[in-house]
């Protein structure tokens, strides 16, 4: 059996209905069930489909605009809808010259699962709306429920071009709370790889920048160079990416026997690869065409943007956090904060080129100053149990510690066990730890409430900041420099989609 519906108003008022009863009321002037006044307005004449607006049908002269029309002028469903469009295209319907164009996220020169939505009129660019979420993991939530322990192969794989970083600026965060510091030869040790880990992310950048600028070459000899970082990087943790190395209270393991000597030869040889690099880019006419100029932004713009690193200091302001809130002894070695003055993707780059040569003298001087000792943290209730060593299948427990806790004792098993199965437990409190990252401030808010899991793991991670100064850079800009203002940003979307 089937039943009518009786006619609503836009406001949601019942509208009692006008058709006549059966032999009753006047002859002429009723209203049937097949007709309606033409001005009449239902439910049906409003509504809305996913990622489409809509404007509510004129109303009736003189008569009052209800609350609820009102908002139905122009309503937009958000389930299934896609708000960087549809603003772009209103912006286009507006406007008869307007284009809307997608950039990404399947363009290979968006570094990453990245999509611009572009406002164009002929080559320039009106408006530029970054779409991001592609690549979201969800880490940040699912360090929730792992040990302090477990959440150091999480958060590498934040950034995958400087997963050293991510993991230092997670174990500071945890040894703040504990109130302890790793031993003197551990934070060397970091420190040598951050600075390893800076020029490899820096080639990665030069190398697609050179690319995707017209400089084949370059790319050939960035990634040539970055095998050599990562080479080192395999020798010492196990692998070449997303190490889990650092640890709270230390580092893993202990360097690997003749690991200095090959850094050496690395430091001469990159010395020598960067004026290369130099030689082909830097007084290059093509190369400058398309940097000097592009991309650019004032000092003022990118502080209250909030945006750090190479960015920030190709505007002309010395902001590095190894000089202005040390970390890991910092403070005990010589080295100079590049600056340039022109703010724009040519001054990017030369900022970068000087942050190479400056991590190269950091990596000496920790050569030279290595202190000895141990690389974890003497607390058993702290430090990791198992003495790890590297073997023919990677990273693992080394014989001896085996040998130990399976035939020897008994206590040690139990506790290797249980700090492997429940972990450390830190006490309650909150921190904010900052590192800086080869794009710029990498902060973790840490909150515990006692437990052997985090309660809340938060990162400020620079790209995902720095992302935000891309629609202002390219404002005005040409559709082919576009490319060249993202490129200088150098975002990694591991990072953003975290």
């Amino acid at each position: 059996m089937s039943t009518q519906a009786k006619p609503t108003r836009i406001d949601g008022d019942p509208q009692p209905s006008t058709k006549p009863q059966p032999g009753t009321g006047p002859g002429a002037g009723q209203v049937t069930a097949t007709e309606r006044p033409a001005n009449e307005v239902t439910a049906a004449d409003v509504a809305i489909r996913p990622g489409e607006a809509h404007d509510a049908p004129p109303k009736r002269k003189a008569e009052r605009v209800r609350e609820n029309e009102r908002r139905a002028r122009e309503v937009v469903a958000v389930g299934g809808g896609d708000w960087a469009e549809v603003t772009a295209r209103k912006l286009a319907d507006e406007e008869d010259d307007l284009m809307v164009l997608n950039m990404g996220p399947q363009h290979p020169s968006t570094h990453g699962v990245l999509r611009l939505v572009l406002a164009l009129r002929g080559e320039e660019v009106i408006s530029c709306q970054p779409v991001i979420g592609y690549l979201h993991t969800g880490i940040e939530k699912t360090t929730e429920f792992r040990t302090w322990v477990q959440g150091v192969t999480l958060v590498t794989r934040m950034d995958y071009l400087s997963p050293i970083f991510n993991e230092t600026a997670y174990c500071l965060a945890i040894e703040k709370l504990l109130g302890i510091e790793a031993p003197p030869r551990a934070q060397a040790i970091r420190v040598l790889l951050m600075e390893l880990n800076r020029i490899g992310s820096h080639l990665v950048w030069l190398a697609t920048t050179g690319l995707e600028l017209g400089a084949l070459s370059m790319m050939l000899y960035g990634f040539r160079e970055r095998e050599g970082v990562l080479d080192i990087l395999e020798e010492v943790t196990g692998l070449r990416m997303n190490h889990a190395y650092v640890r709270p209270g230390g580092v893993s393991q202990e360097l690997p026997e003749g690991i200095e000597a090959r850094v050496r030869a690395f430091v001469t040889e990159m010395r020598s690869r960067a004026d290369d690099y130099e030689s082909l880019l830097t007084r290059n006419p093509i190369w400058m065409e398309r940097t000097q100029n592009i991309g650019h932004l004032d000092q003022d713009e990118l502080i209250g943007l909030g945006v750090t690193g190479p960015l920030l200091r190709a505007s002309g302001l010395a902001h590095d956090l190894r000089k202005v809130q040390p970390y890991c002894g910092y403070e005990q070695y010589d080295f100079e904060v590049p600056i340039a003055e022109a703010s724009d993707t040519y001054a990017r780059y030369q900022v970068r080129m000087a942050e190479i040569r400056e991590s190269l003298k950091i990596i000496e001087q920790v050569l030279d100053s290595l202190p000895g000792g141990p690389v974890m943290i003497d607390d058993p209730k702290v430090g990791w149990p198992a003495k790890l060593q590297l073997g023919t299948d990677g990273l693992g427990n080394s014989p001896a510690h085996v040998s130990h806790i399976m035939g020897e004792s008994m206590e040690a098993l139990i506790h290797h066990f249980k700090m492997v199965t429940e972990g450390i437990k830190v006490p309650a409190g909150e921190c904010y730890v900052t590192v800086e990252s080869p794009r710029g401030e990498l902060g973790y808010h840490v909150v515990s409430d006692g437990g052997n899991l985090p309660y809340r793991v938060h990162v400020r991670d620079p790209s995902f900041v720095n992302l935000q100064s891309v629609p202002h850079m390219v404002q005005g800009a040409l559709v082919a420099d576009v490319i060249a203002a993202l490129s200088s940003v150098d975002p990694v979307l591991g990072g953003v989609d975290r």
